[in-house]
């Protein structure tokens, strides 16, 4: 894990989350969701076998973070978030491709994540690395009521 990725005006490694980070990624969280999770939900998550926590950093600075769960041979993308200043440069990806490393050494070897109908971002990156919607959670996310597509993607040719 912790490859090394350049980008314009600095590297990036991906790191396991600590307790110590929590301040630095709920800030993260708070800008990039209308429902953020609480400080006490992240706490909970570094407590869970079942879950990973992994951070985005750059010059000592964390710029995004990931959470999923590995079950079985099945990856639950939990959350997924990189600080404003620093979108678009790779750094999600980064992270994905660290989850799907991770997780294939631990024998998954697919991967399911909920996303926003509308959150068309994320829709065409998840689309980059092989995700396909297979349903839908009508009325999922209870802030506006809006549905949540269900993706899915195989490991196999991913990266």
């Amino acid at each position: 894990m912790c490859a090394l990725v350049k980008l314009n005006g600095g590297s990036v490694t991906v790191r396991e989350m600590t307790s110590y980070d929590l301040d630095e990624v709920l800030a993260i969280e708070q800008t990039s969701f209308s429902t953020p999770w609480t400080k006490a939900m992240f706490r909970e998550e570094l407590f869970i076998p079942l879950c990973h926590d992994l951070v985005a950093m750059c010059d000592e600075r964390i710029v995004g973070y990931i959470c999923f769960s590995i079950v079985v041979d099945e990856v639950h993308l939990r959350n997924i978030a990189v600080h404003g200043d620093w979108k678009r440069r790779g750094i999600a990806s980064k992270m994905i491709a660290e989850m799907i490393c991770l997780s294939s050494e631990k024998g998954a070897d697919r991967v399911t994540l909920e996303v926003r109908e509308s959150n068309r971002g994320a829709i065409d990156l998840y689309k980059k690395f092989g995700f396909v919607v297979k349903g839908v959670r009508p009325l999922y996310y209870n802030d506006t009521g809006e549905d949540a597509l269900i993706l899915w993607a195989d490991f196999e040719g991913m990266l």
